[in-house]
């Protein structure tokens, strides 16, 4: 974890992080202090209930990611980011001066005001802030960056939240707050003067005024790459699936746990931490890369911890005066309830940070800040209906605890309908399962694997999860060809298929499927993909590896790619392997997480690719380590 952190030293990454930790800070730390006034000294200002003018100040802070999240995308896309930067931290001073003016005249509508032009200085935010990171970071740093973002953003919202409500409450709290608000929003342009330059992604474009019409537009870009658009819709239902749990904290805190005001805190403060933890926990267990196998294992833990949360839930409502914090903690169904959501928290980790990394580095760098913006305005909208609905639930007579198991069923069928829609969210869930359970695989040489353009990938043939094994090392997709025999694998079908393998037999099988498998292979070569084959033709039955066949020369006689050698090292003998008889024949007989290794070697040119130069460099690379 440490190569994550090495990123807060780092000038390219750490004035960023300051100044959007202040600005989430800041907008918490002044919408929570004028709910908490709303809450106890509505009378003041009007005659409407606190519940009402509460409810307002939500819809009036959402409200600019609908207005203005299309022109904030064409903004942050045309204009250097930087600048762009430092003119919303300038915009920020001006409204925390307006909401001093507010208070020091006890105005609830300049209060409203100040909180509306907040809501603008997020969304114009927004798009830059995740724009930026691709530009900063290498591929590799995506996953970190990402994951120290999000959590820095949730533990900036906790501490907001938290202060906020205490300086409104001290003895003239509105001149402390005032003074709070104006120095973060300073502290916030003062950093972001250190941010690095990040040049202007298109700045030919036309500035398109019309908000509606612009929003379909930036729709439409999400949906221009299906994996984009699919994993914003994750990103969005995240944060409908979060509103919801968020929303409830205060009723859930009250009326299950019968807690105080320290109750509905400490949740808020749990489920910060398990956020935080789950993203920075991200880079570790995704290898470096932008590893979306995390993704379904995430929506796991969102479901299964929200159903145990309702189960740990108890049934009757709590009546009497609230609870100190300390009797709330003598029930031991409150600690099981405060571990389920610091889970929920943590698998949320899990789930989010790898969407956010995967949008950022498919989506078109031309209009990458138009499809962070098309992100923000669904965000909105979903969390906008999760507010809808809950309230509705609740209205209709629904308790907490069922609303949460509603919740959790939904994630599940939504979680299943999106991977049913794009195979290759499971597909890498299963491939990240096999490297992190039956074995611990220790990658070296992956480099020379070109990160675009065509290649041919050759390897030693040992198992029945070689392709699954180099999957998981390739940050790039990577299209097999295999016995047709394995490709019908009961077992290991739907990733093959899923991963578009190409089937393979030999000319005295079947002619014709061999023909078809090297046409697939010129197309996929000709389209740019990377092609992985084991040119042994079947898996070793000793350990040792058989001569490679001749169709990789036809192969690059018909379409000139580099070919680039790897090495499996450590399979034989394992559960998978024909050691001793038929796969499974002893299975886990080398235990769980046995050691493995994938070694890659310099690529050979078209025309020096013979099976006999390229047996000896897999060979080689792999040594006596069978």
């Amino acid at each position: 974890m440490s190569s994550q952190f090495k990123l807060m030293g780092e000038r390219r990454f750490l004035p960023f992080f300051l100044t959007q930790f202040l600005g989430a800070f800041n907008d918490n730390l002044y919408k929570n202090a004028l709910v908490v006034l709303l809450t106890f000294q509505a009378a003041r200002y009007t005659t409407l209930s606190p519940g009402v003018l509460v409810n307002l100040a939500a819809g009036l802070f959402i409200l600019p990611f609908f207005l203005f999240s299309a022109t904030s995308g064409q903004l942050a896309d045309k204009f250097e980011k930087t600048r762009l930067i430092r003119f919303v931290k300038l915009f920020e001073i001006a409204v925390m001066a307006l909401a001093a003016v507010a208070f020091a005249l006890d105005s609830l509508t300049l209060l409203f005001a100040a909180l509306f032009l907040m809501g603008v200085h997020s969304t114009i935010f927004g798009p830059v802030k995740y724009a930026v990171l691709p530009v900063y970071l290498r591929e590799e740093e995506l996953v970190g960056g990402n994951a120290l973002v999000e959590s820095g953003t949730f533990i900036a919202i906790l501490l907001g939240t938290i202060a906020g409500g205490v300086t409104i409450a001290l003895p003239g709290g509105a001149a402390w707050l005032s003074a709070a608000v104006l120095a973060v929003a300073v502290l916030g342009y003062l950093t972001s003067r250190a941010i690095p330059a990040a040049p202007a992604a298109d700045p030919n474009l036309r500035i398109n005024w019309n908000p509606l019409t612009e929003t379909w537009r930036n729709i439409g870009f999400t949906r221009g790459n299906r994996t984009v658009f699919l994993s914003i819709l994750g990103i969005s239902w995240f944060w409908f699936y979060g509103a919801l749990f968020l929303s409830q904290f205060p009723g859930y805190a009250k009326d299950v746990l019968g807690g105080d005001e320290h109750a509905v805190t400490l949740l808020l403060a749990l489920f910060s931490v398990g956020i935080g933890t789950g993203s920075l926990l991200c880079e570790r267990l995704s290898g470096k890369h932008v590893e979306i196998g995390l993704v379904p294992f995430g929506s796991i833990g969102l479901t299964l911890f929200a159903l145990d949360l309702w189960w740990a839930s108890p049934v009757a409502i709590h009546t009497g005066d609230p609870l100190p914090l300390a009797a709330v903690l003598m029930n031991p169904l409150s600690w099981r309830a405060l571990f389920d959501l610091v889970m929920i928290g943590l698998f949320g980790g899990f789930f989010i940070v790898p969407l956010y990394a995967l949008v950022q580095s498919r989506s078109e760098p031309a209009h990458r800040s138009r499809i962070i913006a098309g992100n923000n305005i669904l965000n909105a909208l979903f969390m906008v209906v999760a507010a809808g609905m809950g309230a509705g639930l609740l209205a209709a007579g629904m308790t907490i605890p069922q609303l949460i198991l509603i919740t959790a069923l939904l994630n599940a069928a939504v979680a299943l309908y999106i991977y049913t829609l794009v195979p290759e969210f499971l597909l890498r869930f299963i491939v990240w399962l096999l490297v992190h359970t039956v074995y611990r695989l220790r990658v070296e040489g992956i480099e020379h694997v070109p990160e675009e353009g065509p290649a041919l990938l050759v390897a030693n043939h040992v198992s029945f999860v070689d392709a699954l094994i180099i999957t998981a090392a390739s940050r790039r997709p990577i299209r097999f060809v295999m016995d047709h025999q394995i490709f019908r694998w009961p077992l290991l079908s739907f990733v093959f298929r899923s991963s578009r393998a190409i089937p393979i037999a030999s000319a005295k099988e079947d002619a014709a499927m061999m023909e078809r498998a090297f046409e697939e292979v010129a197309r996929a070569l000709e389209a740019g993909e990377l092609v992985g084959l084991f040119p042994e033709g079947k898996i070793t039955a000793d350990g040792e590896i058989q001569p490679f066949r001749p169709g990789i020369r036809r192969i690059v006689e018909r379409t000139p790619v580099p070919v680039v050698p790897l090495a499996l090292r450590g399979l034989w003998g394992s559960t998978f392997s024909r050691k001793d008889g038929p796969a499974f024949s002893r299975p886990f007989r080398r235990g769980l997480f046995s050691r493995i290794e994938l070694v890659g070697g310099t690529p050979f040119p078209p025309d020096a690719a013979t099976p006999e130069s390229l047996h000896s460099a897999v060979a080689g690379l792999r040594g006596e380590v069978r």
